[in-house]
């Protein structure tokens, strides 16, 4: 039993918000149901006053102590093998000559043979920190720079943080319980947003989360006379601003004072995280602070991803503050400090599209740059591009409504006032009926708002009170959210009728096989269809390989970049048990060969195909149902009908 495994078992529950079955989260995580419920007793064991995992006749579901139970250190359970990697780390660290593996064994309570496993996992860590583990007889040590160090644990401290987001006590568990404390992190980084905010920078949260982190490490280091040294070479007005910020709150709030180095080291952070300019920031002043190089670059791919989509994104403004977010991105891949992004799960499930675009910019500056981009930095791009498109997308998500509400003095006035303030930004009022008998087939709104009781019946007419209350915005928001979906759904019904390929369809994936020789086996039904050629199947997997399509914890859909299939067409493959897929697992595999001829079907396949596949009971029982090809589109289609 892992706690990664439990602390899996929680995230599923905790998104979902509704009864999981216990098949559901076993097909999930990859084992039986029986281990699901050793899972479940051991996360509520961690919370022996509380609930974090309800059981019932329908499954489980997160319990009210569930955040608690996923915070919870696994050094309360007991030493655990990653909790002894991270004390092993921090003595390789802090040891110049080494440490002796006989006796760390027995100041970790553990065989030789044991430690030697964990120093192969310390191996394992190394990857892109530039450090180097020695063997020599009974000693180990690490070789590599102060900032290569650092690295190391910077990557411990975000392995022991849940989805990215900043845990000062999980911090603590890297550093040492000695190191640093809420009490002097919480006014610290109150102070430094401030001063930041009085510079004239928006801050962008997430980032300067990511960059307490870094000045809690640094601080740590200096602390035990592991200072940087100072780089040579001027340093511009605005980061001398950000150092001297910096230097004053380290040293009042952490009682450390920091060196040259230090400080240029961490106010190139902070800089590079400062997404964009403050408001009051005139455009000429944040264009002399960008590289000409870089915005030619930003302009160029977002035009391109801006006819490839068919989205609207060429506005100077997003290009300007895209290329800034970019330029700060280089910054970062050089010190190879990237930033995490707690939204990246909820924002590849939830908006696939925008990702998508994402994606695609991303793959682009890659190209023209030489940026390498890992997902959560892709996150931030799509945080770019969904601000760039939530106008547009709510406007279209508008549905028109009449009043109906008979005249008595200026009552329907303040009836529709009411509406428009509490319910403008999902429906838009384009009549007001005041007759006591109006002609109800005659009005042909989406939805009928009504303070008397209507001669016909229908979803779409909703009774309201005179003096709209709360209970009357729930009833007109649920409606409106009902039918948008159903409208939705009706033309993925449509389109996906059209575009499933009988001959491309599989069931039971090889869980052995891997990524690329699923996306190979399905492709190559598309390929002797004359749908697409080997070339799409290995842009294909390229594509995989930028970032995981693997779009909920059940479907993946994997895809090439360009539209040069002959017609849109989805070839699925069913795996029962699931497959790993990312970090993940999942069930239903879908190879989607998009035509240029089909640019429109591009988004109402993505995101309500996904949509539908986010529901873990639906994927639970078209995954079960679905042994055949008409199986599959049935139930499909089943689901889809609701």
């Amino acid at each position: 039993m892992t706690r990664a495994r439990q602390d899996r078992v929680l995230g599923l529950l905790s998104r979902n918000g509704d009864w999981v079955t216990a098949a559901s989260l076993a097909d999930a995580l990859g084992v039986t149901p029986r281990s699901v419920r050793s899972y479940v007793t051991a996360i509520n064991a961690r919370v022996p006053d509380g609930v974090a995992v309800e059981s019932g006749p329908q499954g489980y579901r997160a319990g009210a102590e569930a955040a608690v139970a996923l915070r919870m250190p696994a050094a309360i359970e007991g030493g655990t093998p990653r909790d002894r990697l991270h004390t092993l780390v921090r003595a390789l660290l802090d040891a110049d000559d080494g440490v002796d593996v006989f006796e760390t064994a027995d100041s970790l309570h553990v065989s030789p043979a044991t430690l030697d496993a964990d120093l192969a996992r310390v191996r394992g860590l190394l990857g892109g920190t530039e450090l180097t583990l020695e063997r020599s007889a009974s000693q180990a040590r690490l070789r590599g720079t102060e900032m290569a160090q650092r690295r190391l644990l910077s990557k411990l401290a975000h392995d022991e943080m849940e989805a990215g987001s900043f845990d000062l006590d999980a911090l603590r568990r890297t550093l040492g319980e000695g190191s640093v404390g809420a009490h002097a992190f919480g006014p610290f980084k109150t102070e430094l947003v401030a001063e930041l905010g009085a510079l004239g920078y928006f801050v962008n949260e997430f980032g300067i989360s990511d960059v307490v982190m870094h000045i809690a490490i640094a601080a740590d280091r200096v602390g035990r006379d592991r200072a940087l040294e100072g780089a040579a070479g001027e340093v511009p007005p605005a980061q001398q601003e950000v150092a001297a910020i910096l230097a004053r709150l380290v040293e009042q709030h952490l009682g450390v004072s920091l060196g040259a180095g230090d400080l240029q080291h961490l106010s190139t952070l902070v800089l590079t995280r400062v997404v964009a300019p403050g408001a009051s920031a005139p455009s000429d002043h944040a264009r002399a602070r960008l590289d000409p190089e870089v915005e030619s670059a930003v302009r160029e791919v977002v035009e391109t991803a801006a006819a490839e989509f068919l989205v609207d994104i060429t506005d100077e403004d997003f290009i300007l503050r895209l290329a800034l977010h970019v330029q700060n991105l280089q910054h970062r891949a050089r010190e190879q400090a990237w930033s995490r992004n707690p939204l990246t799960k909820s924002l590849k499930s939830t908006y696939p599209m925008i990702f998508e675009v994402a994606v695609f910019i991303a793959s682009g500056l890659q190209q023209r740059l030489g940026i390498p981009l890992l997902d959560d930095e892709i996150a931030y791009i799509a945080m770019h591009v969904g601000g760039r498109l939530e106008r547009s997308r709510r406007a279209d998500q508008l549905l028109t409504a009449t009043i109906v509400c008979p005249g008595y003095y200026e009552l329907h006035e303040l009836l529709r006032s009411s509406v428009d303030r509490s319910l403008g930004q999902s429906i838009e009022v384009v009549g007001v009926e005041t007759r006591v008998d109006p002609d109800w087939d005659s009005i042909d709104t989406d939805l009928v708002l009504t303070t008397i009781e209507p001669a016909v019946a229908g979803d779409r007419f909703i009774r309201i009170q005179p003096f709209l209350t709360d209970a009357d915005v729930d009833r007109v928001q649920t409606a409106a959210a009902r039918i948008r979906r159903s409208r939705r759904l009706a033309r993925l019904r449509k389109e996906l009728e059209r575009y499933f390929v009988p001959s491309a369809f599989v069931h039971g994936l090889d869980a052995e096989a891997g990524e690329e020789a699923v996306i190979r086996h399905l492709g190559s039904s598309l390929v002797a269809e004359g749908i697409i050629d080997e070339d799409y199947i290995e842009r294909t997997i390229e594509r995989e390989r930028l970032s995981s399509t693997a779009f909920t914890d059940a479907l993946a859909v994997p895809h090439a970049l360009g539209m040069t299939a002959t017609r849109t067409a989805i070839a699925v493959g069913i795996a029962d048990p699931s497959i790993p897929w990312g970090e993940g697992r999942v069930q239903v595999v879908a190879v989607v060969a998009f035509s240029e001829t089909d640019r429109e079907a591009f988004q109402t396949v993505f995101e309500q195909f996904v949509e539908v596949f986010s529901e873990r009971d639906s994927v639970h029982r078209i995954v079960r149902r679905s042994t055949t090809f008409a199986g599959f589109l049935d139930e499909l289609v089943a689901v889809i009908d609701g």
